[in-house]
């Protein structure tokens, strides 16, 4: 592995950091407040090249590699970890298209995100998470159609995206056997946003039921065969879970970062807490903790870049980096004692965000499992 970044992974990280300076940072609060991300913002992350990051060149994306849209997630991810989400929700979508779409369907996805639209990842409904085979939402076969009915739970972007990539049951009783990916309209007759989730952290990232009431989805829109979802879905999960512990690095720097400058400025009997070996000991391990996370989340990247198998390295950059945002975060916290339990400062609210990181996209009990298998069987 080479350590040094080129010459445009150098240029597009300083473009996220300007970017996180100048829109989110000084607007963190009221977003977590209001939750929801400002108006706006999604324009400013279109016109930055941000929401069509996974997209190749020849459907007009800029075709990235892993590694340099990982060092892009890694900085929005310091900056609000729920914008970095739903910004990181479009990639999401995007692979299940990547990996079994056709030319038409490419198109139809990547030209929407290319035009600054967003798109959504739905499998999750109220009793199939971890459990993909468990999916209830049905697709049934009528003519040169699949009609869809079912309901999907805590999908991001669920209620401000324009495309959905759905996943749903066509072989009744057929677990994951049955499952099968579809592209679905937000404007599809029969389809419709549900509640919002009134989330503990990353509130700025919009979090919503979706319900399908006979939606009828033409054959073509159908990724991959039909029963292939499960398999389109772990690929798509390989794919994106580096980049989630990316947003987890981030958050995690941050909130070091924060703890850091706490205790130079914090006296007590009469000196920083910084000259505190106990408090130099936690610092330590939390500096530790994020370069571990930020190489292994980079070696998944790169082995994808690469070409060669990742699977094992992408469970464990989520693992790992989202363990780590959620131990760092709290230890940021307690540096800074009852200062940082207030939401007047920053590290609350990055505790409250690293939770979800050990959750969604594969909860890190499942990951464990994952890891566990790649090297026992």
């Amino acid at each position: 592995m080479d350590f040094n970044f080129s010459a445009d992974q150098i240029a597009l990280k300083k473009m996220a950091q300007e970017l996180v300076a100048k829109e989110i940072t000084p607007y963190v609060h009221e977003m977590d407040e209001k939750s929801e991300m400002r108006p706006g913002l999604i324009q400013k992350f279109h016109n930055a090249g941000i929401l069509n990051l996974v997209v190749p060149e020849e459907y007009d994306g800029p075709g990235l590699d892993a590694l340099s849209i990982a060092l892009i997630y890694e900085e929005l991810g310091k900056g609000c970890a729920g914008v970095a989400t739903s910004a990181a929700a479009n990639a999401l979508a995007s692979y299940p298209v990547l990996v079994a779409g056709t030319d038409e369907q490419k198109r139809k996805m990547f030209d929407a995100l290319n035009d600054g639209k967003l798109a959504a990842f739905a499998l999750t409904e109220p009793n199939a998470g971890s459990d993909a085979g468990g999916v209830a939402t049905s697709a049934v076969k009528d003519g040169e159609y699949y009609v869809l009915n079912g309901t999907k739970c805590f999908i991001t972007n669920g209620g401000i995206s324009d495309v959905y990539t759905v996943f749903a049951n066509a072989r009744k009783s057929a677990g994951i056997r049955g499952l099968t990916a579809f592209i679905v309209d937000r404007d599809t007759p029969g389809f419709s946003v549900g509640k919002k989730e009134d989330k503990m952290g990353m509130r700025p990232s919009n979090t919503t039921e979706l319900i399908l009431d006979n939606v009828r989805v033409h054959e073509s829109m159908r990724i991959g065969r039909e029963g292939e979802g499960f398999k389109i879905a772990m690929k798509t999960l390989d794919a994106a879970r580096p980049l989630v512990g990316a947003v987890a690095v981030g958050l995690a720097d941050a909130a070091l970062q924060a703890a850091c400058k706490y205790a130079k400025e914090r006296q007590q009997f009469g000196k920083p807490i910084a000259s505190f070996q106990l408090v130099q000991g936690m610092i330590a391990d939390m500096v530790m903790a994020v370069e571990t996370a930020r190489l292994m989340v980079y070696k998944a990247c790169w082995l994808k870049d690469q070409g060669q198998d990742y699977k094992l390295e992408s469970a464990m950059a989520k693992c790992l980096s989202a363990d780590v945002a959620m131990k760092v975060t709290t230890d940021a916290v307690q540096v800074m004692g009852g200062y940082g339990y207030m939401k007047e400062y920053p590290v609350e609210k990055m505790m409250r965000d690293a939770k979800l990181l050990q959750i969604y996209e594969g909860t890190n009990q499942i990951q464990r499992l994952v890891i566990a298998n790649s090297v026992l069987y």
